[in-house]
Order: structure tokens, then C-alpha cells, then sequence
């Protein structure tokens, strides 16, 4: 396996750092599921005591990230249609109720970085790099929230993204749907721009919606492959 992780040097909890550094490529896909976890072959790759690494095993489990298997030890949970209903569910509700403040609060500066971000976006679609495309309009969600400046809002919405890259980037493989997507994200700008939070909210609400359900069909598909003989 190619996962090497460098000696540890911050200064928080040497736990957490741990934790982090899991959860990070559990999520990538860096570590896949049903990887076995192996206490010393870990602790060993993160310079570290198992002592900590068993308390962010632990926390790891608490995400549903990891599970204890009988007679294997600790393995990477899978993505079920459950994980991602709900991780979405409440990423899309809480995205929501920052858009009347997003109508509020944009400027014409905000709005300028918008249109910048779609135009590198724009080069990308027109050649279908699908690996570049996926971060970007990651980021140009992120953008958009922030302009709403709900602090505590962003937070919650911020602390499962590292989810939704992951589900969008399985969402946009798909073609169709891409080249959709990418047309509301201009639309989406439009309509701050005109102040029209009805038809913003309206469109907002349909597009995360069936990035949802984009992503569902493509776990749906990759498990299909997984289970044929």
C-alpha cells in the first residue's frame, strides 16, 4: 500500500492528529474499505504509541468510518446509501438557510470572484477534465455559502465536507448531469446578481438535490460492478 504518513509535529493532542490523518484517507479512498487497520503497522506509520491510536480508532468507529470484525480487528467501513442520504440530507438543509443571506449580503466584488471561479470552470467543462472539474465546483459551493457570513452555520457545513468531495466527485463522473450542473452554477450567479432569491432558492434546492441523487445512482452502479462474478 502506497499510504505513508510523515512523523508528527503539530502541537495538538497527538490522538487528534491521528484522527485526522485517518478520517482524511478513509474518506480519499486513500485507505479503501475494507482495509484492515493493523494497530503496530499503524502506529509504526504514524510514529506514534498505539495508546493514542487506539483512542482515534475508537473516534473513528463513533463516525462510522471504521468497525471491530470479529477475528479481523478494525476495517474501513464501505459508503452505504444510508451514509450518503444523510451526510447530503443535512449538508442540503443547513445549505439552505444560508441563502437569503447569501441575496443579502452579496456584493458586486463577491459576485466578480463568482464569475471568475466559473470561468476557470468554463475551461475545464470544454475539454471534459472531469479531476479538475470536481474541486472547483466544490469550491465555487463553498464560496457561495460563505458570502451568507453565518459563522456558526458555515461551521457545521464545513466540518462535513471532506464528505461531499468525495460523493461530488462520484456525482460529476456523470455526463449528462455534468454538463447541467455547470449551467445552474451560472444560473445560480445570475440570480444573485438580480436579487431573486425565489428563483435562486428554487434552483439551489433542485440542484443539490440531484447531485444527491447523482450520487446514489453511482454508488448504486459501483457496488452493482463489485458484486458481479
Amino acid at each position: 500500500m502506497s499510504l505513508i504518513f510523515q512523523p508528527m509535529t503539530e502541537s495538538r493532542p497527538i490522538r487528534e492528529i491521528a484522527y485526522e490523518m485517518l478520517k482524511k484517507a478513509i474518506i480519499t479512498g486513500e485507505i479503501p474499505a475494507g482495509e484492515r487497520i493493523v494497530e503496530t503497522e499503524y502506529a509504526d506509520r504514524l510514529h506514534i504509541s498505539r495508546t493514542p491510536l487506539r483512542e482515534a480508532l475508537r473516534k473513528l468507529e463513533r463516525d462510522g468510518l471504521v468497525e471491530y470484525v470479529m477475528r479481523r480487528g478494525v476495517v474501513v467501513r464501505a459508503f452505504t446509501a444510508e451514509d450518503v442520504d444523510q451526510i447530503y440530507t443535512i449538508r442540503n438543509a443547513l445549505e439552505m438557510l444560508t441563502l437569503p443571506y447569501i441575496i443579502e449580503n452579496a456584493t458586486a466584488e463577491d459576485i466578480a470572484g463568482l464569475r471568475e471561479q466559473l470561468a476557470e470552470m468554463d475551461r475545464y467543462q470544454a475539454v471534459d477534465d472531469v479531476e479538475a472539474l470536481s474541486p472547483l465546483a466544490r469550491a465555487f459551493h463553498t464560496s457561495l455559502t460563505r458570502i451568507s457570513g453565518k459563522a456558526r452555520i458555515l461551521r457545521v457545513i464545513e466540518s462535513q465536507d471532506e464528505y461531499i468531495r468525495r460523493f461530488s466527485a462520484m456525482a460529476i463522473q456523470q455526463e449528462d448531469r455534468r454538463t447541467a450542473a455547470h449551467e445552474e452554477h451560472h444560473r445560480l450567479v445570475d440570480y444573485i446578481e438580480q436579487k431573486d432569491l425565489e428563483h435562486f432558492t428554487e434552483l439551489m434546492r433542485s440542484h443539490i438535490e440531484r447531485s444527491k441523487e447523482n450520487c446514489l445512482a453511482a454508488l448504486a452502479a459501483q457496488k452493482q460492478n463489485r458484486d458481479l462474478p
